[in-house]
């Protein structure tokens, strides 16, 4: 098991024991499994954010 996949099951874990029923529920278990996703795959080194970055330095310069 890779951090990717450990990530997303953690933020999916957190998120069933931060809020149960409704959609706001079902909002926060994928606002979580989101972050936990982001977070495994920068852990893994397979999330580059040089990128985005370095647009925002260049729109700053024009």
């Amino acid at each position: 098991m890779n951090a990717t996949l450990l990530g997303l099951i953690v933020g999916i874990a957190l998120g069933f024991a931060a809020a149960f029923g409704g959609f706001g529920a079902f909002v926060a278990v994928v606002v979580l499994g989101a972050i936990g996703l982001l977070v495994g795959r920068w852990l893994d080194g397979e999330l580059d954010l040089s990128a985005l970055v370095g647009s925002a330095k260049d729109r700053g310069r024009r």
